[in-house]
């Protein structure tokens, strides 16, 4: 009884178009507004206490004990008012609560605390709920279905004290050898990441928490991972107003309130292969001016690789500033920043009025989040709001209702029941020691009693003969691939004994015998595999677009996802 009422409130979610009401909060309403009591508290604060605002240190959503060493650390800063907000990285639901509650008692202001929530809170929070990816959205194209997912992670996140997402990405994924951003992103089509942009942005900010656009100005048309080096999008100013600005500016005239400055260099628009992060021409003049952006300017993590080639922190840090950044995000040494900044400022090089108007727009967000009246969280409340039923209903359905069939050349699907009585389950792994699709293939023994081998980048000729071998005398092979978006990976790609071997099977089996593709990640994997018959891809390896595949497979139901990315390459 409990889950049909659950299923009528979704599909009573999902069938109501939402609207903006007039009350929504817009970057130009809120940073435009003189508000006497954001002036009253910046005249009465230090300029140690206004630099403070500006840096957002990171901490594990885990806590370990009182003398830990990072924990105690941290504790310092806040206490003296040396970090204005935190950032969780990974950990679970109740020890981030508890964090939540000891570092907002110990600052004298309060903090904006934030997270990674992209795919929802589970990507930084055990016990929250998971949903799929930008991409597998955009394959739904369902506003309706986007605003009520970010409601819900809204909902999760406030319930931990967590009021800014650094999220949604609004890169077009361009190039499809992109290895950091790929699924991240809603695709490809300006208009289509437009719509499903604005609607995950109402769906956060109508619910109370700031949205982050990101990576201003575009980062999907690179072939570099900015955790590892600095990627260079070579496009001039024409090619960028037509492609990757779109977006931003669409979420800007939207009102979203905060923008996220990438890692990469833009050579054609500053002159030279400074990142865009430490560019006044990028951060102030594009953004601030030329798009007339009113909120909060947040840089991308400065722990990342692709600052490190020409500066060291202390240069990253007051560069930063001069670019015209609000937010400091995860400096390595918090610390260090903020003496490298007060520094800075107190030598001349950076002006008061410069700190002001950054610390302002901090405050003045920090009072619309009603930080200023309510800071503490009501731990009691967390069962409640985390993680429950309807959230997972939702989730099941976006997994369900993204698998998109991107060929079925010989009508492969659903698996004929003649066929389902000796599969061959593949994994094809492009990473060693992984541990990827081992659930899957307890499901897919579950489900069809199939014998599972796995293909991973060190292989040898005795493991693609037994590979051989074996498809022969099934009577259908399901290929699954792993390849996912993982910070440091360099590329999506199988190695070419893997493509040489998945070749092979499309071309030696016969063609009653059904070759089916699936992706547990990247759809551009398809296009190394033309004779491929059947491909599916769920853009995402969670354990529901695991079960969507199984049930496809038996019949269960028809996928309707339309691919949102073209294969091919870049535009010109």
């Amino acid at each position: 009884m409990r889950l049909i009422t659950t299923l009528l409130a979704l599909l009573l979610i999902l069938c109501q178009p939402y609207t903006l009401f007039a009350e929504s909060i817009t970057a130009q309403k809120l940073f435009d507004s003189n508000d006497p009591v954001v002036e009253r508290q910046l005249r009465t604060m230090s300029l140690s206490d206004k630099i403070g605002q500006m840096i957002i240190a990171h901490c594990p959503a885990k806590y370990r004990s009182s003398d830990d060493t990072n924990y105690q650390k941290l504790s310092v800063l806040i206490s003296q008012g040396k970090v204005g907000g935190i950032m969780f990285l990974k950990g679970n639901t109740y020890d981030a609560a508890i964090l939540t509650n000891r570092f907002q008692l110990l600052a004298p202001h309060p903090l904006l605390i934030s997270a990674d929530m992209e795919k929802g809170l589970a990507m930084r929070i055990d016990g929250a709920t998971e949903f799929a990816p930008s991409m597998a959205l955009s394959a739904i194209g369902d506003r309706n279905l986007v605003y009520s997912m970010a409601e819900a992670i809204a909902g999760e996140a406030k319930a931990l004290g967590i009021y800014q997402s650094y999220g949604p990405s609004t890169d077009l994924n361009l190039n499809p050898d992109n290895p950091i951003i790929n699924t991240r992103s809603y695709g490809d089509n300006v208009e289509k990441t437009i719509s499903m942009a604005n609607a995950f942005i109402d769906g956060l900010q109508d619910n109370g928490i700031i949205a982050t656009v990101k990576h201003f100005p575009g980062h999907g048309d690179v072939t570099v991972d900015s955790h590892v080096a600095l990627p260079i999008l070579d496009g001039d100013k024409k090619r960028l107003d037509s492609f990757e600005l779109r977006p931003f500016k669409a979420a800007i005239d939207h009102g979203v309130l905060s923008v996220m400055i990438g890692h990469l260099a833009v050579p054609k628009i500053t002159g030279n292969l400074t990142p865009a992060t430490l560019s006044w021409r990028i951060v102030t003049h594009l953004l601030r001016k030329e798009l007339d952006f009113k909120g909060l300017i947040i840089t991308d993590a400065l722990n990342m690789k692709a600052l490190y080639q020409d500066h060291t922190l202390e240069e990253i840090s007051t560069l930063a500033v001069e670019a015209g950044n609000d937010l400091l995000l995860f400096s390595p040494d918090p610390e260090l920043t903020h003496r490298t900044i007060l520094n800075a400022v107190q030598e001349g090089r950076i002006s008061n009025k410069r700190i002001n108007d950054s610390v302002r727009r901090i405050l003045t967000a920090k009072r619309w989040l009603g930080l200023d009246r309510q800071r503490i969280i009501n731990l009691d409340s967390i069962p409640e709001k985390i993680g429950i039923e309807s959230h997972h209903v939702l989730a099941r359905t976006i997994a369900e209702r993204s698998l998109t069939i991107v060929r079925d050349n010989e009508r492969n699907l659903p698996l004929a029941e003649g066929r389902k009585k000796n599969i061959l389950h593949i994994i094809l792994e492009n990473k060693q020691h992984s541990t990827s699709g081992e659930e899957f293939e307890k499901k897919m023994m579950h489900a069809f009693h199939a014998t599972t081998i796995r293909i991973d980048p060190q292989a040898n000729s005795l493991d693609y003969r037994n590979a051989r071998d074996r498809a022969a005398k099934a009577s259908a092979v399901i290929l699954t691939t792993y390849v996912e978006v993982l910070t440091g990976s360099k590329n999506l790609k199988l190695n070419d004994m893997q493509k040489s071997f998945v070749s092979s099977l499309a071309s030696d089996l016969p063609s009653s015998t059904p070759l089916v593709m699936v992706s547990f990640g990247t759809p551009y994997i398809i296009r190394n595999f033309p004779a491929i018959p059947t491909y599916l891809c769920t853009y995402t390896s969670s354990p529901l677009s695991e079960d969507a595949v199984i049930n496809a497979l038996k019949g269960k139901f028809k996928p309707e996802g339309r691919l949102p990315i073209s294969l091919s390459a870049s535009v010109e």
